[in-house]
This record gives structure tokens, C-alpha cells and sequence, in this order.
């Protein structure tokens, strides 16, 4: 009988399964192609030792089916090939074999474990490539913004299955920040991809107190209200350790002006929306400029599409009117929060608090 025990480059030579260690015990030998072979250090310390013996190519297939099938000449003998980590024989291979056969894995992945593919990639990118040398934060800005639309617009195409390139596109650039800011001692705002994912996991339990805590919830209503109101407790914190008279903790904190200007008004007035907020005296749409009905995306597309024109018309950039318009908003909900919390436009406390 011959064994094809599996292992993984991604798990620690030696942590193999029960099964696996049982058919090693059991085996009158155990064979490797290469004296490299990373199971071979605990193999040996456990008392199985591998013997090393040439083996053909993986790319020749007849060669290497023979060759295995010579591993085990009677059924009465059972023999345990190890197979380079990673890698699994072709199951039109193994049904080519003479002799009879089963594969084992003697390793399993972790949901997540290929990650450490892409940082073991990415640090060699970050050495051996020329462009790859040469990038900054900066310099690749453009590319994290281009792959996450292109992102969005096979999702809004319905090309799911363009979507797992896509999300990948996106995801090299993180890791690509993240290897650039491993290059920084943390005085300087270094962090790895683990701090990454750390700082993530954190805050992802940190605001679903009702997954990972006591909170009780009865709708996606009520974990949106948790969640503004933990944001809210985080941006007072991280105000109180700055130890710097300013303006309060704002609905808007976070909230990032780099964005498309359309997006950028629609998240701006979410958040208003949501601490209780209506649109500031001032900037409510004339009427008159309002068309009939939009009251479906078609027509809300249209309308919008109309305006445009109408921009374009009047020499007039849409996107950055947009964005103007925006920043009055913005301006207009933080001059109601110093109101509310006393603190005049300068910073400084309004009357008697204490």
C-alpha cells in the first residue's frame, strides 16, 4: 500500500494530523525526493526517518507514475511518500498507479492561512522588483482608488465572478500600504499587517457588543443606533487623550473629503441624518430646481444626470460645486454641535462649564 501523505507550507513542519502520524508509526518506510524536505527534521526527532531518493519531475507525469508505483512492489508493504508541501499528485496520476493507493492530509489550512502567501509575496515584491522598490504611500493613492472602483462596478454589472479578482486587486493594496509602513519604526507612524488586522478585529468586536457581548438587539435598526453611539464614545475618548481644547466630537469625524463629491454628500447628510440633524437653514434646495418626480432610480439618475447638465451649461464643474456645497453642509452641522455642546468657532468654552 502505498500512503501520498499532503502537508502544508502554511503549518508548522511536524503539526500533522492523527492520522497522519499513525500511517508514519506504521510504515515499514518513509520516503522523500529531497533531503530539504521540511518534515524531515520532526520526522527524525520522533524517531521515523525518512529516506531521501530521487524522483522524476511532477511535470513528467508517466515517469512520476511509475516511479511511484515502484515504491511499493506487494500490497503487503506499506510505504508513506512524502509529498512536497503544497503539492498534490494529479488524481488522473494516481488512477494511472499500479499498485493501490490512498492520499492523506496530514495538514489542514485555517480559513485565512493562504494569506500568509500574499505577505510572504509581497515582501519578495518589495525587494526583487524595480516599480515595486521605487512606490510610496503617495504614488500608489491612485491605484487603491482605481481598483476599488473597478471593484464596484463589476458588482454593479453582476459579474460575481470578476468580483474575486477585483476584491483581490484591493486587497494587494493593502497589504502593499501595510509593507511600506512596516519599513518605519512605530515613532514614526510604523505598523505592520498584523497591527492591521489587529487594530480591525478589535474594533469590529468593540462595536458589536450584541455578537460578542451582553447587548440584545431586535433589528438592524437598533445596530445602527450602537454603533453610532459607540463611535460617538470613541471620538470622545480619543478627544479627552489629545488633551486639546477644541471643537467637540463631531457626527462627522471620520468622515473622509477626499471621496467623489457624490458620495461625500450622501455620507455627510447619513450622518446628520442619524444624530437627529436636519439639513442647516440655508442649504435646503430650492424647490424650483427640483424636478417633478424622483421617485425611482431611473428617474433620480436622470435628474441627477439633468443637473449635471445643467452645470456644464452654466460653465460650471459639477464635482466640485458638489464638493463646495458639501463643505457649507459640513460647516453648517459642526456650527449646531458647538451650540449644543457651548463652544464657540474658536474653541473656546461658552459660559459656565465644568
Amino acid at each position: 500500500m502505498l500512503t501520498v501523505l499532503l502537508s502544508s507550507p502554511r503549518v508548522a513542519p511536524g503539526l500533522l494530523t492523527w492520522q497522519a502520524w499513525s500511517a508514519l508509526h506504521a510504515a515499514h518506510r518513509v520516503l522523500a525526493g529531497t533531503d530539504e524536505h521540511p518534515l524531515i527534521p520532526p520526522l527524525t526527532a520522533a524517531g521515523v526517518v525518512p529516506a531521501v531518493v530521487d524522483a522524476p519531475s511532477s511535470a513528467d507525469g508517466p515517469a512520476l507514475a511509475a516511479f511511484l508505483s515502484s515504491l511499493a512492489p506487494s500490497a503487503e508493504e506499506s510505504v508513506v511518500w512524502l509529498a512536497s508541501p503544497g503539492e498534490a499528485p494529479d488524481s488522473a496520476l494516481l488512477g494511472s498507479l499500479s499498485v493501490p493507493c490512498q492520499v492523506l492530509d496530514g495538514a489542514y489550512d485555517l480559513p485565512g492561512a493562504h494569506l500568509l502567501d500574499l505577505v510572504s509575496i509581497m515582501d519578495r515584491l518589495r525587494v526583487a522588483c524595480p516599480w515595486d522598490r521605487e512606490q510610496t504611500h503617495e504614488s500608489l493613492l491612485p491605484y487603491l482608488l482605481e481598483e476599488a472602483y473597478e471593484a464596484a462596478e463589476t458588482i454593479e454589472a453582476g459579474d460575481l465572478a470578476a468580483l474575486r479578482e477585483e476584491i483581490g486587486d484591493v486587497m494587494f493594496q493593502a497589504f502593499f500600504h501595510a509593507r511600506l509602513a512596516a519599513e518605519r519604526p512605530v515613532s514614526e507612524g510604523g505598523f505592520t499587517i498584523d497591527d492591521v488586522a489587529d487594530t480591525l478585529a478589535a474594533k469590529l468586536v468593540r462595536r458589536h457588543p450584541h455578537v460578542f457581548g451582553s447587548v440584545s438587539v431586535a433589528s438592524a435598526a437598533d445596530v445602527n443606533a450602537n454603533w453610532e453611539e459607540i463611535k460617538k464614545a470613541e471620538r470622545a475618548a480619543k478627544s479627552g487623550a489629545s488633551g486639546v481644547v477644541a471643537d467637540p466630537p463631531s457626527v462627522l469625524d471620520g468622515v473622509s473629503f477626499g471621496q467623489p463629491a457624490l458620495s461625500l454628500a450622501a455620507q455627510l447628510q447619513r450622518r446628520a441624518q442619524r444624530a437627529g440633524m436636519a439639513v442647516p437653514a440655508g442649504l435646503a434646495v430650492p424647490a424650483a430646481s427640483v424636478p417633478a418626480r424622483v421617485d425611482g432610480p431611473e428617474l433620480l439618475g436622470d435628474a441627477l444626470m439633468a443637473l449635471v447638465a445643467r452645470a456644464r451649461e452654466a460653465g460650471l464643474d459639477p464635482e466640485l460645486e458638489l464638493r463646495a456645497a458639501a463643505r457649507r453642509f459640513a460647516g453648517s452641522v459642526r456650527e449646531q454641535e458647538r451650540a449644543v455642546s457651548g463652544i464657540d468657532p474658536q474653541g473656546t468654552p461658552i459660559g459656565d462649564y465644568e
